[in-house]
């Protein structure tokens, strides 16, 4: 690991870590070390001003988005899921994106090669939502879905739609590019008024999470996470 990474466990930002390092403020098992890049073993005693800098493992959470929430980690103006965790990490962000007015699951993590490998159509993790749309479905909806929908930019991966109810479906995919559920939908004429999304991979919204509310991921979800990008986990 970077020492200016390192140092960042104390709440500093990269450019503040490296400021302290240039001013000699940064020591490496008792010795002034002056080069951000210099790496560390996790075994290293890294102190800044006396005060010790502890590795950090990984956190990770599940939300319950609510509508009128941006999934992002910081906008200024409107509430991000990030605002919904108390003291988040400086580097805790969401794996991949909801619509402003979607409701569900949201992961966020602070390792960012797991957020970006579940987001890439290369690893193809699947993500469960449940629609509500205008008209009634039926048999023609499913085969179009597991046919792959031509949209105006691309053609969207074959997807499996199930039936719930007259106007309810769930739909699983395993890309996530813009607007692409609520798209498809619209496609095939019947335009979404509510969507949900249920999953992400094999970890489940839990349903004892009101809408604003989140949790750690256990360490089974976490396995699965890892698993489902190929990743080997970090303890």
């Amino acid at each position: 690991m970077r020492l200016d990474k390192r140092v960042t466990a104390l709440g500093l930002t990269r450019t503040q870590a490296k400021k302290m390092i240039a001013q000699g403020a940064v020591s490496v098992n008792g010795c002034v070390e002056k080069d951000p890049g210099a790496a560390v073993k996790d075994t290293d005693d890294v102190r800044v001003q006396g005060a010790k800098a502890t590795v950090r493992g990984h956190v990770h959470y599940m939300v319950h988005k609510p509508k009128g929430v941006l999934t992002a980690t910081r906008d200024g103006r409107e509430k991000t899921v990030v605002d919904l965790i108390d003291s988040p990490p400086r580097d805790l962000g969401p794996i991949g994106r909801l619509d402003k007015d979607v409701t569900g699951l949201v992961l966020l993590t602070t390792d960012g090669q797991l957020a970006h490998r579940l987001i890439s159509p290369r690893f193809e993790v699947g993500k469960l939502y449940r629609a509500h749309v205008e008209g009634a479905l039926d048999e023609s909806a499913v085969q179009a879905f597991a046919a792959g929908i031509p949209l105006k930019d691309f053609t969207a991966r074959p997807a499996k739609l199930t039936l719930e109810g007259e106007s309810c479906a769930l739909v699983e995919v395993c890309e996530g590019k813009y607007h692409q559920v609520k798209r498809m939908f619209q496609a095939i004429g019947h335009p979404v008024v509510e969507l949900e999304r249920l999953r992400i991979s094999d970890v489940w919204l839990d349903k004892n999470l009101a809408p604003g509310e989140y949790r750690e991921l256990t360490e089974e979800e976490t396995a699965l996470l890892y698993e489902a990008a190929g990743m080997k986990q970090e303890n």
